[in-house]
């Protein structure tokens, strides 16, 4: 993100910084900038779905280095797409990189910075839990985080090289230099020492005008400029023994005192582009550079009295009410692309290529949040983002309306009873009230997501799975556990048929928890920090695969015991109603639920069959092996009963 490669070259010319003791000061945070830099730089394990529980330790860890040395945060997040696809190339390129890294950290079993499905979800969980301050911008957070720090001269904490090219009065805070983890004291008073920047040092440094900033991002490559056609390196000094092109760059804009007059010289560099060429380049130039001139914030009514901005364009269409909530961060940004764009962006999980999708899991979830967004009398497809192999592929998928979410407009949908909008939600999983009325409310959400996940998961989940996903949510010490498990065995690869089984659970309750905000929560939204570990799950499930007795595993209360049982005796009742249909209905209602059947009937492609045909052969060997399992079971209740029994030596 940002100007490409200057975190890199401002690395080796350190004197542009300025050591401070940071304290008693407020501070604007790039949240979205923050989520992954935590999590990556922490070493939490990557490969094996998410480590919640220690992520919110570590957020936790982090709002209190603040709060020690009087420090307040405001956290801004990023909201939905670019309305015009001023970032869409640049924004598309990640998504593929994204995939082939995906692909090589569950082949490879290390790292590749792809950050877990719900680590976003835990993040906002816990600064609302912690009462941090924090809005969700309704697009891109930069500017609008810049304009908020300029005026209550406060710096902002960021790792986006954008930052380097804003002018803040109170300075950046580059976070790879900011030792939150080290606070020092100083008599009765904390601080954290780190690095400031500020552009009047960069122009001193580099001998170059202010006001030639933007003009360098763009001509350097940003978000909204990719200009390649420039061999900068050329007027870098013979001396360079590594001249960088951003070195080359600084040394050609000595020589200019306005950005306009540099732009204009640029352009004569590029001798083979046509007149009309470089007059749209020489347009999308300067429209870059606008990037970097503030306005005035619209975020300090909303931290002071929760009050919306005033907005115009097409952000204009969407409900008042619908507008707070984005910039509470109680509902998705994806619900902008979908009503402004007809477009969403799907997970990119780690997982082998050859694999499908594990998005197409839950699919039938985003259709009735799509038919909710969109209202009947707007069935148009929304086009998905997700993933064929290693190929990014664009998919148009119709809305769906059940009888009662025919009758729910968006812009009263607050106002709907609860009862209808719980009914909703509840068909969308495919279980009943009754179902989940004897568990606790935190707990409803997950069962009723591990009922419609065991329902639908392509191939079908075996009950260890099963077992260990609710092992994992019953713990009541998830990162002592974790620890124990750990230092017995340490992970490694992950096995890619769990790995798969497991994400297709996590974008489950992911697109079930978006559509209960949608709905207004008519189940509690549960503690997603509590549900899953990855590396725990992992490996629990040989364990319980060759039996072994982890009585020790739930520690000695019984809550966690009673709780364990409880979830499991109620997905097994589920299982077993699921089972008893006649199998020539309960063939016909699977091809009705497959997700690749929900694609528009006229609009199915080579690649959607290509994809049908994958799982197809994939599961249908294991499918016919455990259907036989099963009826075995269902016909020896006395089997069933050893193996409940083997259950109680494994808790």
């Amino acid at each position: 993100m940002g100007v490409q490669g200057l975190d890199v070259f401002l690395d080796d010319h350190r004197r542009i910084y300025r050591d401070i003791e940071f304290r008693m000061s407020q501070l604007v945070v790039d949240g979205s900038n923050l989520i992954p830099l935590l999590y990556y730089n922490s070493g939490l394990d990557q490969t094996h779905g998410g480590e919640y529980a220690a992520f919110e330790a570590l957020i936790e860890r982090f709002i209190a280095a603040l709060t020690t040395c009087e420090v307040t945060p405001y956290v801004v997040l990023d909201g939905g797409s670019d309305l015009i696809h001023k970032k869409l190339e640049i924004v598309t390129k990640r998504a593929e990189d994204q995939i082939k890294k995906a692909h090589q950290a569950a082949v490879e079993g290390r790292k590749k910075n792809i950050l877990p499905p719900l680590a976003k979800q835990v993040f906002k969980q816990t600064l609302a839990r912690l009462k941090v301050p924090m809005a969700q911008c309704y697009g891109d957070a930069d500017r609008e985080i810049a304009a908020l720090a300029s005026e209550w001269n406060c710096p902002v904490l960021s790792g986006d090289s954008d930052f380097y090219i804003f002018d803040l009065p109170a300075g950046l805070l580059p976070f790879c230099y900011f030792q939150w983890k080290n606070v020092k004291e100083d008599g009765s008073q904390s601080f954290i020492t780190c690095k400031t920047y500020h552009i009047s040092r960069f122009s001193t440094v580099f001998k170059i005008q202010q006001q030639l900033l933007p003009t360098f991002a763009v001509l350097g490559g940003n978000d909204y400029v990719n200009l390649q056609r420039i061999r900068w390196t050329q007027f870098a000094p013979s001396e360079s023994k590594t001249p960088s092109h951003l070195e080359g760059l600084l040394c050609w804009l000595k020589g200019f005192q306005q950005p306009q007059e540099a732009l204009e010289a640029a352009l004569v560099l590029m001798e083979e582009l046509s007149k009309n060429s470089k007059t749209e380049l020489l347009q999308n130039l300067s429209v870059g550079m606008e990037e970097y001139q503030l306005p005035s914030s619209s975020l300090k009514g909303f931290f002071h009295n929760g009050v919306t901005p005033e907005v115009v364009g097409p952000i204009h269409q969407v409900p008042d009410r619908i507008r707070l909530q984005l910039m509470q961060a109680r509902l998705t940004p994806d619900v902008l692309d979908v009503l402004l764009l007809k477009r969403m962006s799907l997970s990119i999980t780690v997982g082998h290529k050859n694999q499908p999708s594990v998005n197409l899991t839950s699919r039938p979830l985003r259709q009735v949040m799509y038919g909710l967004l969109l209202g009947e009398q707007r069935p148009v497809p929304v086009e998905e983002r997700d993933r064929e192999e290693l190929k990014l592929t664009f998919i148009p998928v119709k809305p769906t309306f059940s009888r009662v979410a025919q009758e729910l407009k968006l812009s009263s949908l607050h106002e709907a009873k609860l009862s209808e909008r719980l009914q909703v939600l509840l068909e969308a999983l495919g279980v009943t009230e009754a179902t989940l009325n004897d568990l606790p409310p935190q707990l409803r959400l997950p069962v009723a997501v591990t009922c419609y996940w065991l329902r639908r998961a392509q191939p079908p989940p075996d009950l260890k799975l099963v077992k260990t996903l609710l092992l994992g949510m019953s713990n009541e010490d998830a990162l002592r556990a974790r620890a124990d498990l750990q230092a017995e065995h340490p992970n490694g690869k992950p096995n890619l048929d769990v790995a798969h089984a497991f994400s297709q659970w996590q974008v489950c309750l992911k697109d079930s928890i978006q559509l209960n905000q949608l709905l207004g929560f008519p189940l509690p939204e549960p503690d997603v920090a509590r549900l899953y570990q990855g590396t725990l799950v992992h490996q629990l499930v040989p364990r319980l695969t060759t039996g072994g007795r982890v009585k020790a595993f739930l520690g000695s209360g019984q809550s966690s015991v009673k709780q364990y049982h409880a979830m499991l005796s109620i997905i097994q009742q589920f299982h077993a109603r699921e089972e008893s249909t006649p199998s020539e209905t309960r063939q016909r209602a699977a091809a009705r639920r497959h997700p690749l059947n929900d694609l528009m009937a006229n609009e199915e492609d080579s690649s959607a069959v290509r994809v049908h045909e994958e799982l197809v052969n994939q599961v249908s060997v294991r499918t016919r092996y455990r259907t036989k399992e099963r009826r075995n079971r269902s016909n020896n209740p006395e089997l069933v009963r050893k193996e409940e029994c083997q259950g109680q030596d494994f808790l």
